[in-house]
Order: structure tokens, then C-alpha cells, then sequence
């Protein structure tokens, strides 16, 4: 099954290269370019993930970070931004983003974090399906749990 990014970025070029860049890992994307339009779509709509620029007409991309961490469902953020500061970095991920790039960026780290990010939510997602007893075996680094036979 095809993931689903939100990407959140006013500026059309950098836009159609993520959405170019999210298609080659088999992503299904959607562009949208102001801080409301964005915000309203990561709540309402299901994804995998949310690459969000910061500087966004309307509302801007820390404000959407800090309202989705707010929300009880939990939607990878990775920011992808022109402010490059430590404390902006710091800042970011400090609300909630799980991962940040500054542009301008190469295209295959872009496409590295966003794998890392996937690997990192589907073992949170393993982990928490075996706590609510989901999951019957769990496999990781050649260790193997067999929940149902103890």
C-alpha cells in the first residue's frame, strides 16, 4: 500500500520537486501552498506523513507543528525549511517535528530522511500494536518474541 504525504511549501518549484521526489519512493502526495489550507488538510486527512516549510503565507509551519502535536493522532512531521539557525532547528524540533531539513537540499538526503522517518514510525506502530496485543510476534535484529506463546 502506497504512503501518503502532505506537503506543505509556497514555493511551486520546491513543491513539484518534493512531490517528484515523494513519487519515486511510491508515495502518494498531495501539494498544498498556505499554513490554513495545510493545517485544516493534516487534520483532517489520513498521512503518512507531513513535510511542512516553515515561512507559509497565512499561518506558518511552527504553528501548524505545535496544533497537530496538540491533536491525539500522531502524524510524522518533517520540516523543510530556509531557516537554518541552530535555534530555529532546535525550535522545531523541540514542537514536535520528528526530523528537519534546510534548504536547499539534496534530493537524496531528502529522500533518506523521509525513509528513516517511515522506519521509525512503523516500529512505533509495531511496538504499540503489541502492547494493545495486536501483534503476536515481533521481530527486530534477529530477536524474535512470540507474544501469544510467551
Amino acid at each position: 500500500m502506497a504512503r501518503s504525504v502532505l506537503v506543505v511549501e509556497d514555493d511551486p518549484d520546491i513543491g513539484r520537486l518534493v512531490v517528484l521526489q515523494m513519487a519515486e519512493l511510491g508515495c502518494e502526495t498531495r501539494l498544498i501552498d498556505d499554513g490554513v489550507t495545510g493545517l485544516a488538510e493534516a487534520q483532517s486527512g489520513r498521512y503518512d506523513l507531513v513535510i511542512l516549510d516553515l515561512m507559509l503565507p497565512r499561518m506558518d509551519g511552527l504553528q501548524i507543528c505545535r496544533r497537530l502535536r496538540e491533536s491525539d493522532r500522531y502524524t510524522p512531521i518533517l520540516m523543510l525549511t530556509a531557516k537554518s539557525s541552530e535555534i530555529d532547528r532546535v525550535l522545531g524540533l523541540e514542537l514536535g517535528a520528528d526530523d528537519y531539513l534546510t534548504k536547499p537540499f539534496s534530493v537524496l538526503e531528502l529522500a533518506a530522511r523521509v525513509k528513516g522517518v517511515f522506519r521509525r514510525a512503523e516500529k512505533a506502530e509495531t511496538a504499540q500494536r503489541a502492547v494493545t496485543g495486536e501483534v503476536q510476534l515481533i521481530e527486530l535484529e534477529g530477536l524474535r518474541i512470540d507474544l501469544g506463546r510467551h
